[in-house]
């Protein structure tokens, strides 16, 4: 595929929709994209406490679903201080401080639809850190986040639960907590 043209549809404070005009063998294709206007890397935080050995989830409303969605602790990212902003974000959003144990490589979620770039990153919180005994969350305005601490063993029913109410639950949840139990 040659990309022919492109065009801007639609742009807002923080996305843009654009609409992109390739030639695929002489078959004109036109193809609708949403990209971020700002930051193009989502930070995606997988956070495990020590000693409790549980996991930090996050129930967050969503305007676009209109609804709450179970997921982990994330947000975005310039890529020049990517761990600075992987914890700046885990604070803000849970309250805890922890420590990087990896990132991973640069990653798309929903590449049909947008060019946004998604890291995960595995942070371990020391729950005996004065600063985690009683974390306070730091959100912005437009935030309404509940932290869920919960075991590994124990996060199948949760989810269960949650879909029973109608919570809607994160891609990133199910993969990492069930694609391995599907066989």
């Amino acid at each position: 595929m040659k990309k022919i043209d492109e065009k801007i549809l639609y742009e807002g404070n923080w996305l843009q929709l654009k609409e992109t005009l390739y030639d695929n063998n002489g078959n004109e294709v036109k193809w609708e994209t949403v990209d971020r206007k700002t930051s193009k890397i989502t930070v995606v935080i997988v956070a495990k406490l020590i000693p409790s050995e549980k996991y930090i989830l996050i129930k967050q409303y969503r305007i676009p679903i209109n609804n709450y969605i179970i997921g982990f602790p994330a947000g975005v990212s310039d890529g020049k201080e990517l761990e600075s902003d992987i914890k700046k974000e885990l604070k803000e959003e849970t309250g805890y401080v922890g420590e990087i144990i990896s990132i991973s490589p640069p990653l798309k979620s929903n590449p049909g639809l947008t060019d946004e770039t998604v890291r995960i990153s595995k942070v371990i919180i020391d729950e005996n850190l004065e600063e985690n005994i009683k974390p306070r969350q730091e959100l912005e305005p437009s935030e309404e986040i509940e932290v869920i601490l919960i075991k590994k063993g124990e996060i199948r029913e949760f989810i269960g639960s949650q879909i029973e109410i109608g919570t809607d639950i994160g891609v990133g949840v199910w993969y990492t907590f069930n694609l391995l139990n599907l066989f």
